[in-house]
């Protein structure tokens, strides 16, 4: 099952990235695909605040992954861009991030081929002309829930 949404501009993806955190109602991972500058960060900023956070959203690009821990999630932004081997994950403890309280957004997952558990959903961000377009695949049960959703 898929769905496409074109986003005009920034703030369009901050309001559909806060859409979709609205329908993010039992933990999810959602895998974060494009181009850099597609919109991978941008969207995980909307998500993020879209639950509660208040304050900046970091880009985990140095760091590799940023918590949040708000009221009802735990959140976990990560950015595999800078992953030199997907092993690398056994040190950060990745098994220890995808917990029942958990919703991961991860950036770059190609990168953590092998490492990573399977994702709700992935989304493909591509650009068009100045803005952009994210095209969602459900990739489990729960992920088609959530188009379901997105598609009423």
């Amino acid at each position: 099952m898929t769905y496409q949404q074109h986003l005009i501009n920034e703030q369009a993806t901050l309001d559909f990235a806060a859409q979709l955190a609205g329908l993010c109602t039992s933990a999810t991972i959602i895998y974060l695909q494009g181009d850099l500058g597609a919109g991978k960060t941008c969207f995980s900023r909307g998500f993020i605040q879209a639950l509660g956070h208040v304050g900046r959203v970091k880009s985990p690009t140095y760091t590799l992954v940023e918590p949040y821990e708000l009221e009802r999630w735990r959140i976990f932004h990560f950015d595999l861009y800078r992953l030199s081997d997907p092993e690398e994950l056994e040190y950060v403890g990745i098994r220890d991030y995808f917990a029942d309280d958990c919703i991961c957004l991860i950036e770059w997952p190609d990168k953590g081929h092998g490492m990573l558990v399977p994702a709700d959903l992935t989304l493909y961000f591509t650009f068009v002309g100045q803005s952009r377009n994210v095209e969602i695949q459900a990739e489990s049960a729960h992920g088609c829930q959530i188009i379901s959703k997105l598609k009423q």
